[in-house]
């Protein structure tokens, strides 16, 4: 296998690719709050699991989930930049509407 071949080789779902390695992203707060993010909507039903092709349906956990965003929000107050506090801010408030229109 080439140098390019090995460069140009697709990385696991979840990856990117630094250099020549498959790694997982950055912990940011921005990776954490789009990972509960996704979490609520695979449990809403709203997206599926890329391993498995399946939705979740689990309206409990996915207010669980939005709750912990919500905690996290009021925790943070003040110690987090504009755009954390506006994607956090953003993120809550599309789930809480996709939430009522699930449990309705």
């Amino acid at each position: 296998m080439t140098e390019n071949e090995k460069n140009e080789k697709k990385c696991p779902e979840g990856y990117v690719r630094q250099g020549c390695n498959c790694v997982l992203p950055e912990v940011t707060f921005t990776t954490l709050v789009m990972s509960l993010n996704s979490s609520a909507l695979y449990h809403m039903g709203e997206i599926q699991d890329p391993e498995t092709g399946q939705a979740g349906n689990d309206l409990a956990l996915a207010k669980h989930t939005i709750s912990t965003l919500q905690l996290l929000k009021d925790r943070t107050r003040g110690n987090l930049t504009d755009k954390e506090e506006e994607l956090l801010g953003h993120v809550l408030a599309d789930l809480k509407l996709r939430y009522v229109k699930a449990s309705s």
